[in-house]
């Protein structure tokens, strides 16, 4: 219905265009017939016409339909104040060309012509002007806001550009330290939790294996800490890139186009990451990096729990978890001893403590 409507308005559209031909025609003396003829004329131009736009409405009504669609979207990029800034200067451009092309009016097609660039030329420059001095005619003091609130804007925007966003893998988050950590004000910035991550955990959380279930339900308990603290800034990021795709090859492509940082304790994603260009913040390297310095030569009080690989070789573990491998100290398994650091090796698992006995302590009962 809309479009037979629309067919009927460009014919009458097309009837009247070839009606002000004929009429046009007709006022410069180029129908030379009596009156009765160039009625007869006008009104068959006006039916030629009428049915040229009737065959080509559909192509009339699409180009017509881009026009208006295209001078929306270039509406669309100015704001309102520009839009009103605008109208105002194309008035008055046209009111100074009025003026201008007044003395020319009299002289045959050269007013005609003065007439068309001055409004053109001056309508143009009315609306350049006025839009891009418009804040010159505001008053001074809403300029200063203005100014005020994009400094402020311009430095807040600083500030999250240096704080680039940290994501969560299910490694990091199932471990739990990221919670501490954060309440200690080491890690700032928004954390970002892909959908992807939190389908993984709600699978190990499902799981029939008690200790994946158990693990699954720990890093669902550590998402809700997390949420829950008004000093970290956590966000659900639903962006996937197919079932068929790995979890850790989405975690590093998310990783690209948000320029964030992956945090894991995966030590094979941090090698795969680095090769990739990704910067990776691994809790592991940081639980390493804040244990206390052993020297070679320094004593402490350990407690000997098992044998060590290597003949004679007892194993102790200090409170963080580091292990100290105990020369001759399979024969005290069960006592606190007094050992003496010879060595420390660093490895990408942690750090290694070897020792050598100096006394015993106490037997364990």
């Amino acid at each position: 219905m809309i479009d037979k409507i629309i067919k009927a308005v460009i014919t009458v559209v097309g009837a009247s265009f070839g009606a002000f031909v004929g009429l046009l025609l007709n006022q410069n003396g180029l129908l030379n017939f009596t009156s009765l003829q160039n009625v007869l004329i006008i009104l068959g131009i006006s039916i030629v016409f009428g049915i040229i736009f009737f065959l080509f409405s559909s192509k009339i009504k699409k180009i017509g339909l881009s026009i208006v669609g295209a001078f929306e979207r270039e509406l669309l990029k100015f704001s309102i104040m520009d839009i009103i800034w605008g109208a105002i200067g194309l008035i008055v451009g046209f009111i100074i060309a009025a003026l201008i092309s007044q003395p020319f009016s009299d002289i045959k097609y050269v007013g005609t012509i003065v007439s068309i660039l001055s409004y053109l030329m001056f309508g143009y420059l009315g609306i350049k002007i006025s839009t891009g001095k418009k804040d010159d005619m505001l008053w001074p003091q809403i300029n200063l806001k203005k100014a005020a609130s994009a400094v402020k804007k311009q430095d807040k925007g600083s500030k999250k550009e240096m704080l680039s966003p940290k994501i969560l893998d299910t490694s990091v988050i199932i471990d739990g330290r990221i919670s501490d950590i954060c309440k200690t004000g080491f890690v700032e910035g928004t954390l970002v939790i892909p959908e992807f991550v939190l389908k993984e955990l709600r699978h190990i959380a499902d799981s029939s294996d008690s200790l994946k279930r158990n693990r699954g339900r720990r890093g669902l308990d550590i998402l809700n800490i997390l949420q829950k603290d008004d000093d970290v800034h956590v966000v659900i990021e639903s962006k996937d890139y197919g079932d068929n795709i790995e979890v850790d090859v989405k975690l590093l492509k998310l990783a690209k186009e948000l320029g964030g940082k992956v945090l894991t304790n995966d030590f094979n994603l941090n090698k795969v990451a680095e090769f990739q260009g990704v910067e990776v913040l691994n809790i592991n390297e940081l639980a390493n990096a804040v244990k206390p310095v052993v020297l070679p030569g320094e004593e402490m009080n350990v407690m000997v729990v098992k044998d060590g690989k290597e003949s004679g070789q007892g194993l102790a573990y200090l409170d963080d978890g580091t292990m100290i491998v105990v020369e001759g100290g399979k024969k005290c398994i069960g006592d606190s001893v007094v050992v003496t650091v010879t060595s420390v090796l660093q490895t990408a698992a942690g750090r290694m403590i070897f020792a050598k006995l100096k006394n015993v302590i106490n037997k364990a009962v």
